[in-house]
């Protein structure tokens, strides 16, 4: 029996937003009644070659960019044109996103198999072994691309443009500028690994070098935020909200520049192992520095 023998395909794709009917209370005791839009929620099912691998709580928008980035990003893959082909199908319970990859590439994935069952996105859930969470890359070397005035002017950009969260509030947006602060693409999630996902994949089936510019990000910048950017060749990472413990350690160590916390007016630099961003007073360092090892090499 076949997976379509098991599984209604449906006509329609499930649609991103939702309405709702709400009572608004106010703090005098007046009661509205409203409507409001919901951002959409639903499984998304990936197979490669017929065998299922993840099952991602997503929204269900720009899925064929989803599967390309988060295959990318949890390194089934290594380039997007060894994917030879994408099927979205809508079913009865969410999205079944079929992926053709070569041969050999479905061998290493069977020997590495982990059997991922994500919650709203999350990168990490269902891994057995804990080694395979915190994963290691080569460092960046190039010196990335941005600044403050491009930060402050992507950040100004990137609100206007998200246009699934304007509706709903509900959604994460991850997006990627120019050296001087021009939006290219935004992507939106309910999750916000599935945004960069999407996000990368986009930039992967676009043919747009990851290394020149930076990424933004509407969140907190979790570990596995960091780990998609090094994966991808994003040297840069700027975010909205804080990052964790770990998100720092890790760009420290693989020498990406990490800025988080980014308002209208001010932002905060939690890792410039290039040097982007002087502090008072201090001497800029020479360029024949050396990279710190990492620990483990």
């Amino acid at each position: 029996m076949s997976e379509e023998d098991e599984i209604e395909i449906l006509s329609e794709p499930p649609p991103p937003r939702l309405e709702a009917q709400t009572l608004a209370v106010a703090r005098d005791g007046s009661v509205q009644e409203r409507g409001r839009a919901l951002a959409a929620e639903v499984p998304v099912s990936i197979t490669y070659n017929g065998l299922a691998h993840a099952v991602m709580m997503a929204s269900p928008l720009d899925i064929d960019d989803f599967v390309v980035g988060f295959s990318l990003t949890e390194q089934i893959i290594e380039s997007p044109d060894e994917i030879e082909e994408i099927i979205v199908r809508p079913i009865t319970l969410g999205l079944l996103a079929q992926a053709m990859i070569p041969t050999h590439r479905q061998k290493a994935l069977m020997e590495n198999r982990r059997n991922l069952v994500g919650q709203t996105g999350c990168g990490i859930c269902g891994i057995v072994e804990l080694e395979q969470a915190v994963r290691r890359f080569g460092p960046i070397k190039a010196r990335p691309q941005i600044s403050g005035p491009a930060i402050f002017k992507a950040m100004d950009a990137l609100y206007p443009m998200q246009t699934l969260n304007r509706d709903t509030g509900a959604v994460h947006a991850a997006a990627f500028a120019t050296p001087d602060g021009e939006i290219l693409a935004v992507r939106e999630d309910v999750g916000r690994h599935n945004a960069l996902d999407k996000l990368i994949g986009h930039l992967a089936r676009n043919r747009i070098p990851a290394d020149q510019g930076f990424c933004v990000m509407t969140s907190r910048i979790s570990f596995e935020l960091v780990q998609k950017c090094l994966a991808a060749g994003i040297p840069a990472l700027a975010g909205i909200s804080a990052p964790t413990g770990l998100a720092v350690r890790l760009s420290a160590e693989h020498r990406l520049t990490l800025v988080a916390l980014a308002r209208s007016d001010t932002f905060q630099v939690f890792s410039d192992p290039h040097g982007l961003f002087p502090r008072p007073n201090a001497t800029p360092p020479a360029a024949s520095t050396p990279e710190p090892a990492l620990p483990g090499a």
